[in-house]
């Protein structure tokens, strides 16, 4: 991590790591079983990925598609049931195989009707052997989506958080990142969201659109607040390779990188002034909202089960998926692969990345750095049996010296308020070399 890595503020937000774009091909092709023969299988995290979505926004590079012909959806699904019983056969012995949390997600999951939401709990439940009433069971929706009837399933099979992209309350800020959406019918999405009684609501907004202002983006914050939401994330806007904001991308732009700072901080600042708790740079809980378990890096454990073409699964020793694309073209063409695959190819892992020592430090020291509460030392000394401070001094000491790290609680490494505002670049910062040479080797499709 050098002086010049931590100068823009706006680099990757690191929702995992390593990233995507450091997979490859597994030449030997592991077999699941043989991955999971030694792995703890009493609290597993199930992930099922939906990629598809009505409309794809302009700042999305998420594995999905628009749209759906004739029968693809029940062919997707068709696909997953397959992929879930290969996978659940190589986890081995029932008794040994418990699931903590779950989480459908994309896409947007609630592309699919409410019949086919009914098959696709059915399948965690039935082929995977989840308990979706009795874990902490996450949904992604977008307004247009969150229908009464689809709301209705999701409660009914154990939902316990429902989070609504909403990224702008304001019509013409949501044109300009491409989410064509009126505000009306986002209220109402809302409303039936309530009615629905899924006890944890989440939503989404964005900051640095096109247009937008202090007074603009105040006034979404403010519409968002009415509903009293348990949870908010605040987005920066990023403007991604092969997206349909990509065109207008002009190269570094230091006047738009400290808009988002002022935005950052105004939307922070409102809402720890309305009784929510900041848990990383973009999450935000209400201070009275009930429990829901680990939250933002909760699925980025080991332990970790992905259903579908664009889910990650997580052992010890490999992180793996299948291949990814952010480009239409390519998409449709994984997805088409994915649904004409018989029962036996599921079996093995094709693409991903293996995790040794030293990038298994990392990994957690990046997760649990980036989030609000930071690393529990004796948490990292009881893992690794050394110190952060010895592992990575290099890199903690610039983190220090900018003023962007901070032991002021006994026992506990935290990022500054400061610091956790560049979250987006002291996590890109701390990759390591080889997955950075990786990430820059990918070839973008």
């Amino acid at each position: 991590m050098t002086t010049a890595q931590l100068t823009n503020p706006y680099q990757h937000y690191v929702y995992a790591y390593p990233h995507k774009t450091a997979y490859r091909g597994l030449p030997d092709r592991p077999t699941l079983r043989s991955l999971w023969a030694e792995e703890p299988k009493n609290a597993l995290s199930l992930y099922l990925h939906i990629p598809f979505c009505e409309v794809r926004c302009g700042f999305c590079n998420l594995f999905t598609r628009i749209g759906a012909p004739d029968g693809l959806t029940g062919a997707y699904l068709d696909a997953l049931e397959r992929q879930a019983t290969a996978v659940r056969e190589a986890l081995g012995d029932s008794d040994d195989v418990r699931f903590a949390t779950a989480a459908f997600g994309g896409g947007t999951p609630t592309f699919l009707t409410a019949a086919e939401l009914t098959r696709l709990a059915d399948i965690a439940e039935h082929r995977m052997g989840a308990d979706l009433r009795a874990v902490p069971l996450s949904v992604e929706a977008s307004p247009a989506t969150a229908t009464a009837d689809r709301l209705a399933v999701l409660a009914e099979r154990g939902t316990t958080r429902l989070s609504l992209g909403v990224q702008s309350f304001v019509d013409s800020e949501a044109r300009a990142a491409v989410r064509p959406q009126r505000r009306a019918d986002v209220e109402a999405a809302l409303a039936r969201v309530r009615d629905a009684r899924i006890p944890v609501l989440n939503i989404d907004l964005i900051y640095g659109i096109d247009g937008q202002t202090q007074d603009t983006w105040r006034h979404s914050l403010d519409a968002a607040l009415a509903w009293r939401p348990e949870e908010l994330y605040l987005y920066p806007l990023y403007v991604r390779p092969l997206t349909g904001l990509d065109r207008r991308r002009t190269g570094p732009d230091p006047a738009w990188d400290e808009q988002r700072l002022r935005l950052y901080r105004a939307g922070r600042d409102h809402l720890l002034a309305h009784g929510y708790t900041q848990q990383s740079m973009r999450m935000f809980r209400r201070a009275d909202a009930p429990p829901q378990g680990a939250d933002d890096y909760a699925c980025q454990t080991d332990g970790m089960i992905g259903l579908g073409c664009g889910a990650r699964s997580y052992t010890a020793g490999l992180h793996y998926s299948f291949d990814y694309a952010v480009d239409m073209h390519e998409i449709r063409g994984i997805i088409d692969d994915y649904v004409s695959r018989p029962a036996a190819d599921f079996a093995r892992a094709e693409y991903g990345r293996r995790m040794d020592a030293d990038e298994s430090r990392r990994r957690h020291l990046l997760q649990s750095l980036l989030q609000a509460d930071g690393l529990p030392l004796d948490d990292y000394r009881a893992r690794f049996g050394g110190d952060p401070a010895d592992d990575f001094a290099p890199e903690l000491a610039r983190l220090a010296d900018r003023g962007w790290l901070t032991d002021d609680t006994p026992g506990v490494l935290r990022l500054t308020p400061a610091g956790l505002a560049h979250s987006d670049a002291i996590g890109p910062g701390l990759f390591s070399p080889a997955v950075r040479a990786a990430m820059a080797a990918y070839e973008r499709k």
